[in-house]
């Protein structure tokens, strides 16, 4: 880790980019982070203060495209491209070497408006949930600055359905580890 706390990454090998590249999103519900949440899976809809003003809303949409938000909260991030475009793979590796679990993504909108910046990315084959994430900032008419972490998932794999409220659990500190990394 570095001073400021991020994960230093690499990026997708050929190999990896093409895999992602060619795999299908593992759930049918594309983009629902931007409206009514699907039932059926696990909700969140969590927003954190991220300070005052325009430097303040640009320093976190800056860090938000260059993958800090996942990186600057521990999780190393091996994506195709160096920000975050429409389209962009992702391999979300969480935990330590050998162990590290790995969550494929891709990313399936992303916002670009004046006062509101973000993204979501969906689960690819292979990640330990099914569902969708979205990471927005905000800067306010009062000139507050927040960012809004909205998702719905559920388990896929055994590891995950056998964790249950271990895995909720784990998901909300993540959580509130995405909001942490890019207040200050």
């Amino acid at each position: 880790m570095g001073q400021t706390g991020c994960v230093d990454d690499q990026s997708l090998t050929a190999e990896q980019r093409d895999r992602l590249s060619q795999a299908e999103l593992s759930y049918p519900e594309v983009g629902r982070t931007r409206a009514e949440l699907p039932p059926g899976y696990h909700h969140v809809v969590r927003e954190g203060r991220l300070g005052q003003g325009q430097a303040v809303f640009q320093r976190a949409t800056e860090a938000l495209f260059g993958w800090q938000l996942q990186r600057r909260a521990g999780v190393r991030v091996l994506p195709s491209t160096p920000t975050v475009t429409d389209s962009a793979d992702a391999i979300l590796l969480l935990g330590f070497g050998t162990l590290a679990i790995q969550a494929p993504v891709r990313v399936v909108y992303v916002i670009d408006e004046p006062q509101v910046k973000g993204f979501a990315y969906g689960t690819l084959p292979g990640h330990p949930e099914s569902g969708e994430e979205a990471f927005v900032v905000e800067l306010r008419p009062d000139s507050s600055v927040v960012c809004r972490i909205t998702a719905f998932s559920r388990p896929v794999s055994r590891l995950a359905r056998l964790g249950g409220p271990l895995a909720t659990l784990t998901q909300s500190w993540v959580t509130n580890r995405y909001l942490r990394s890019l207040a200050g």
